[in-house]
């Protein structure tokens, strides 16, 4: 297999076995970076199969994707593509395969998914709205969503992931900008979510302002200096 799955976990011992399973069924080698988790995440993705590297401190789901790219270039010189997905089910493993394909057909360098808005709850179809919309105006994009967390990758475009990968709420956005500052081509394809649980207010609004103002600065920056 040339592609494989980067899966950053924390405390997902419920689901990891489902998630695992369904990467392997859809072809790809699932990597899990378990983020110093508290309970059985890393003893049962490690049964399920999977390749499993466990943090010994809690960075959160930057620093565990880092930790998965840094892994899989050292350790998979196989490995062409990677898919980035959350170990919670709210995508599906087994439409890696739309993102895959135009990395494959050489329509694009980076892949990420969009989401039907109509099974997305109204205030985060809110947030995504603003931040869609400030990216566009500010990058010169289209893109129909700059939140999700389904993407996928080449391999040779890595170093640019790395570079991109920060902490907090802002790696989707961060990826994105990287990307229209590297000169990649950028696809998007549809892509199923379900939503398990809702953000919680407080945590909401730390999502809404974070994400906004680095949409700003990075805009900001990139309309000022861009040759």
């Amino acid at each position: 297999m040339k592609d494989c799955a980067i899966i950053p976990a924390y405390n997902e011992e419920k689901t990891i076995k489902e998630v695992v399973e369904r990467i392997q069924k859809a072809g790809l080698i699932p990597v899990v970076i378990d983020d110093n988790s508290i309970d059985r995440t890393s003893e049962i993705a490690e049964k399920s199969g999977s390749i499993v590297i466990r943090k010994t401190k809690n960075a959160g789901k930057g620093e565990a994707l880092k930790t998965g790219i840094e892994y899989v270039s050292k350790n998979m010189p196989e490995i062409e593509n990677i898919i980035f997905i959350d170990a919670d089910l709210q995508y599906y493993p087994e439409e890696a395969d739309r993102l895959l394909k135009p990395l494959k057909d050489g329509t694009a360098d980076m892949v990420m998914g969009f989401r039907d808005w109509s099974n997305v709850p109204f205030r985060h179809r809110l947030g995504n709205f603003v931040w869609k919309t400030a990216f566009n105006t500010f990058f010169g994009t289209k893109m129909f969503d700059t939140n999700c967390g389904y993407m996928a990758i080449k391999t040779d475009a890595i170093d640019m992931a790395k570079d991109a990968l920060h902490g907090g709420y802002i790696i989707e956005n961060s990826l994105l900008s990287h990307a229209v500052k590297n000169g990649l081509k950028i696809y998007q394809v549809p892509v199923t979510v379900t939503y398990n649980h809702r953000s919680e207010i407080p945590r909401g609004i730390r999502m809404v302002s974070g994400i906004t103002l680095f949409i700003l600065k990075e805009g900001l920056k990139y309309r000022i200096f861009k040759k």
